[in-house]
């Protein structure tokens, strides 16, 4: 989560691909949950493959305003993951 750089997300699968478990989008989002550092490791720009926030350990207002504050446009509960999706593929 460190790599995704601020005003970009990344979904759960991206994260599951990335560590060589592609079905596992639900155990990262798991992972996430239980993050000891959510201020250094930024799993708030973790979000759903379909662009919505997905979870968040302070709750969807903070990680809504998080994004926000970095830039990320949020419309209907959704983020354009065409636009402010991570490309690092």
């Amino acid at each position: 989560m460190r790599k995704i750089p601020e005003g970009k997300v990344a979904t759960y699968g991206q994260i599951s691909g990335l560590i060589g478990k592609a079905k596992a989008s639900r155990a990262v989002g798991q992972a996430l949950k239980k993050n000891p550092r959510p201020v250094s490791i930024p799993c708030h720009r973790v979000i759903s493959s379909n662009g919505s926030l997905g979870g968040y350990i302070f709750g969807l207002k903070e990680k809504r305003r998080l994004l926000e504050s970095e830039g990320v446009k949020i419309k209907n509960g959704k983020i354009d993951l065409e636009k402010f999706g991570w490309k690092r593929f």
